[in-house]
């Protein structure tokens, strides 16, 4: 009892922080808008500068921050689990590697040039991509084993890199092009875009909770999943179809957004300890609060230009990483 209350602390205080960092980047920008301004914008419509930024401006960007760390946070712990590995992320699947080709195709082939179109190419390449993956790996001996699946997606990830910078280096406008959005940021965003999302996300939460007691058993080694009753390929199956549909929206809308996913896991395990009922819905709270904090960090850092959330979240989350490391805080599942 002492500790599910102690678990549920974590998520509360996990839940107070995604509020800060919500209201933080409602408020801090190249114009500070006071939190009482901030909360009148959104219940009292107005004309007013500082209601439109809110409003038009920093809501998008607030709520595809939440919907994109939570997506790319619970993704890497489903992907960690499935290879037990714990530096598991989107590359390892090759799913960040297809949402990019995806993008790269439809730049360089259909002359698209604007990110909401191409967010369903780079949802199309990562969706395949990671289809692709899951494919090969059942086909060894292992049947989709997390050997198989790590070694597929590097392998996938490899060949679509090499075709990805491959047209890049002999087509400069697409280069152009698709290095704005390869930096990864959730600034531009529409609410239309947040709407395209949302189903994606509510499909891999879902699918991540009916699957949380399988990874669970998974982390014990096939033998022992069986001996309790886990149906290992089916929980495989879901698992790996949570972690593209919410990888794959994710970098289709905001591109590669590094350390998300890599690090918050490990932080929700340091917190909860393994069990994926835990540690599923504190690493969404986390993920959400991390790439928000981000965001607004880049914001304010060079004004009045910004730096992309991506290079926010690799620059402060690469030591961070490290400190976990340091006081061995890394725990697998």
């Amino acid at each position: 009892m002492r500790g599910m209350a102690k678990r549920g602390g974590y998520v509360l205080l996990a839940v107070l922080i995604l509020l800060a960092a919500v209201a933080t980047s409602l408020t801090i920008g190249s114009r500070h808008i006071p939190l009482a301004e901030a909360v009148d914008a959104l219940l009292h419509p107005s004309t007013s500068e500082a209601a439109l930024i809110v409003r038009e401006l920093r809501v998008p960007r607030t709520l595809i921050g939440i919907e994109v760390g939570a997506a790319l946070a619970i993704a890497g712990v489903i992907m960690q689990a499935l290879t037990r590995n714990p530096l598991a992320e989107a590359r390892v699947l090759g799913i960040s590697a297809g949402a990019a080709t995806g993008v790269v195709a439809a730049i360089a082939l259909f002359g698209i040039t604007s990110l909401a179109g191409w967010i369903w190419f780079g949802l199309t390449g990562a969706a395949l991509a990671g289809a692709l993956v899951f494919f090969v790996a059942a086909r060894t001996r292992d049947g989709s084993g997390p050997v198989s699946l790590a070694l597929s997606g590097a392998a996938i990830d490899a060949g679509l890199g090499a075709l990805i910078y491959g047209i890049l280096s002999i087509d400069a406008a697409t280069f152009e092009q698709y290095r704005f959005w390869v930096v990864g940021s959730i600034a531009g965003r529409t609410p239309a875009m947040a709407s395209q999302m949302a189903p994606f996300l509510a499909i891999g939460l879902l699918l991540a909770a009916v699957v949380a007691r399988g990874l669970d058993a998974l982390a014990l080694g096939d033998d022992v999943a069986r001996g309790l009753g886990h149906r290992i390929a089916r929980v495989r199956l879901l698992a790996a179809i949570a972690a593209i549909v919410l990888t794959g929206a994710a970098v289709a809308l905001a591109g590669p957004i590094a350390f998300v996913g890599l690090a918050v896991p490990h932080a929700a395990r340091a917190m909860v300890g393994t069990a994926h009922r835990w540690v599923l819905p504190l690493s969404a709270l986390l993920g959400s609060a991390l790439l928000l904090f981000a965001d607004v960090l880049g914001r304010v850092v060079t004004p009045p230009g910004e730096v992309a959330a991506g290079v926010v979240t690799a620059l402060v989350g690469a030591p961070v990483l490290l400190w976990l490391v340091r006081r061995a805080r890394v725990v697998t599942a």
